[in-house]
């Protein structure tokens, strides 16, 4: 077992509904996202690169955690905080976690927080899953893939909202899943390849 998610990058539409729904499902404190979503193209978010008319481009690109296989936030973690889980998942032990923010550094994708303060929040009580993990000051954060929603039996938060329906989740290791067959049957991508991280998220063409 090894979760997984592609996100058909055609499909996107830029519309951060993921974003939000990642954000009120985890109950994330004011200024934390686990999950944005960048634009390839201009200089600023939503706009494009080129010229008009012909030579434009633009395409949104969701990020979050890759949950790599060959995780080097894992390797570089002095406390054993970050870890990697038998489904694939890597996670963060925040009770060991000293907030030192080696594994920032060391993660090729800028999807990990520290939470420098006592965590704020919008409203003075919770939202989200009655289940979102806590928020902890001096400790590191970034997306889960929504371990407490997969414990009972359901997706990623992201998953749940896409308009678009551009995302496909499952098991990497099942060549039966739905994620296993589309990434077989479509062009695609990872990150950062030269990273040597083999991320489990995969971006089709």
């Amino acid at each position: 077992m090894r979760y997984g998610m592609a996100i058909d990058i055609e499909a996107c539409e830029g519309c951060h509904a993921c974003s939000i729904a990642c954000k009120s499902n985890n109950n994330l404190p004011t200024g934390v996202f686990y999950h944005v979503v960048t634009t390839d193209g201009g200089e600023y978010m939503d706009t494009a690169r080129g010229t008009y008319p012909d030579n434009l481009y633009r395409r949104y690109v969701p990020m979050g955690c890759q949950h790599c296989v060959n995780p080097s936030c894992v390797e570089v973690c002095p406390t054993g905080a970050s870890y990697k889980r038998e489904d694939g998942i890597v996670a963060i032990d925040q009770d060991e976690c000293i907030g030192c923010g080696t594994c920032i550094s060391a993660c090729p994708y800028d999807v990990r927080t520290l939470l420098e303060t006592e965590p704020a929040y919008v409203v003075d009580f919770p939202l989200g899953d009655w289940d979102a993990p806590a928020h902890k000051a001096h400790t590191v954060e970034k997306c889960t893939f929504c371990a407490n929603r997969l414990e009972r039996g359901e997706v990623p938060a992201c998953m749940e909202l896409c308009p678009g329906r551009a995302r496909y989740w499952g098991d990497l290791d099942d060549p039966n899943s739905e994620i296993s067959k589309v990434i077989a049957s479509r062009q695609h991508e990872q990150l950062k390849p030269e990273a040597g991280t083999d991320p489990s998220v995969y971006y089709l063409k």
